[in-house]
Parts: structure tokens; sequence; C-alpha cells
């Protein structure tokens, strides 16, 4: 869906409150950000405006947020941007859009967590306060969430491109580490809510530790072990074991070792994405190249007891 045609402007998102929700119209407006899914436009100081323009399914993911994400913030310790208008699809903008609280702080690609100790705990204590069991009605996830042998075509595709290119520094060891996880027993117990796709740039950081949580696209129940992948892709060095010994209820060996399987899904697939903005490719966030690495060498310096 990136094209020309799709181009969202400051004077289209005006329009588009003028028509809809008259009342906000007059706030100041500026781009924050061009995200994957979704631009993400400054309304005023205390809200934004949240856009699909890159992919098809990107309006769906945005009346999920809207239908769910009121009712999970209210128990959650870090802070999330909550939705409180729905846009619907005009002649103006054939998609869906939703207006959102405003949070401060800096994505975790650009300035990553420092404080170790602080970040783990509030990365776990923000995990356990989600992993709640979901309800029936709760939204099945796209590819998140469910069996890793799931995704071996997906692992084996990534890893094979990651390989050419040069940018696995040790492929025996990466290997090794996702057939582990995916020998390791199937989660077993209820579907928990999941956000679905903790990567760096959609946690934001302030004073070294993390303020915030974006994007929940990928909002989902299902196996834990898909958002403690967090433990390897957004933790400094050496504290994995700290973020387990805080979170509750606490992980088993084999959530961890899938947690693992998970965190090689996320970093190929950054590691991808950075390498394609390296090289100026649509769609290439050159950020994501670095923390991605750093995950990859986690895990392959790791061993669970």
């Amino acid at each position: 869906m990136r094209s020309p045609e799709n181009d969202i402007t400051a004077e289209l998102i005006r329009e588009l409150l003028l028509d809809q929700h008259p009342d906000l119209a007059e706030y100041p407006l500026r781009l924050g950000a061009r995200g994957w899914d979704n631009q993400l436009w400054r309304l005023g100081d205390h809200f934004a405006v949240r856009l699909p323009w890159a992919t098809q399914f990107a309006g769906a993911l945005l009346r999920k947020e809207h239908t769910w994400l009121p009712v999970l913030a209210p128990r959650l310790p870090l802070r999330v941007p909550v939705p409180f208008r729905l846009g619907e699809p005009s002649e103006r903008f054939p998609r869906p859009w939703i207006v959102t609280t405003w949070l401060p702080g800096t994505p975790a690609d650009l300035a990553p967590a420092t404080n170790a100790a602080e970040a783990a705990d509030d990365l776990a204590a923000f995990l356990a306060a989600l992993h709640r069991p979901a309800p029936g009605t709760a939204p099945v996830g796209r590819d998140r969430g469910g069996p890793l042998i799931n995704y071996v075509e997906q692992f084996t595709a990534m890893f094979t491109s990651a390989t050419e290119l040069g940018l696995i520094h040790d492929p025996d060891a990466v290997r090794a580490v996702w057939q582990d996880a995916v020998a390791a027993p199937d989660w077993a117990g209820p579907a928990v809510w999941l956000h679905g796709d903790l990567h760096p740039a959609n946690v934001l950081t302030s004073h070294g530790t993390f303020c915030g949580v974006i994007d929940f696209g990928d909002l989902c129940a299902g196996d834990p072990a898909c958002d403690l992948a967090a433990s390897w892709t957004l933790l400094p060095d050496d504290t994995a074991d700290r973020f387990y010994e805080t979170y509750r209820p606490a992980a088993d060996d084999p959530t961890r070792r899938r947690a693992r399987g998970w965190a090689l899904l996320r970093a190929l697939t950054c590691v991808l994405i950075g390498d394609a903005g390296v090289h100026g490719c649509p769609g290439g966030k050159v950020t994501w190249g670095p923390p991605a690495q750093a995950a990859l060498r986690r895990l392959v310096a790791s061993s669970l007891s």
C-alpha cells in the first residue's frame, strides 16, 4: 500500500477530524512517525492520530485496538496509548483510523534500556499484568502465540536469507537455539493476552528504563512465550535471569526455551528489515538492525540451567 496515493498530510487529517470528530479538529498537528503499518500524527499536546498507510490489514488492527485496549489499559503498569475515538472509512480516506492518548518517550531502537535491573523489573511487571487468561472472544493472532512448530517455514526462510546476506555470525549456534526451542513441549495452559510484537520500536524508554508500550495491532491470545521473548530482544546483556526472577507466575523451563525461539523469529525479522534500511529498500528500518544483532548475540551466548 505504500505509494503516492497513500500520502497522508495534516490537511487530510484535519478534514477527517472536521467530518467525524469536529471537537478535535482545531488542535495542532505534526507528524510523529511512519511505522510499519500506520502513520502516527501528534494532535495537540495530549493526543495522537493513527492512520493505516502501508498494509492492507492495518485498518482491522486499529479496530481491534479500539475495542480491547481501553479494557486492558487500566491494569497495566506501563503506559499504553488508549484509543478513545474511531474514524470510519470515507471517500476522503477509505480505511478506519483512531485517535489515542499520546505517550512521551523514545523508542528503544533509538534509546535502548540501560538501567538493567529496573528495566527487567518493569518489563516483567508489565507482562505479568498483561498475561491473564483471555476470554473466548479475544482476537486470534495472525502469526503470533501458537506452537512454534507452525513457524518452521518462516524461520527457515528468514534464517536462509540472513545467512546468505552474511548477517548471522554463527549460523550453527543460531540453528541449535531454534531446534531446542521447537523441541520444547507446547504451552498447555490457558491462552493469555499477548502484545504479540514486542520489538524495540514498539517500546518507549526514559531515563534508562521502559516508560510505555505502543502498537497493539498484534494483540491476541496464546502462549506467553511469544511475549517473554522480549527478555532477549529488549533488555541489556545478562539481564534475562533477573527478568525471570521477577515475572509471575514463574515461567517453567519449556516456556523459557520457547521464548528463545520466539526471540529468534523476532530478531531475524528485524535483522532483515534493518539490512533493507541500510540499502535504502522500501520498508527498511536501519535502526532495527543493531538491537536485533544484539539479541542474536545474547541468544547464542545464553544457556538455560
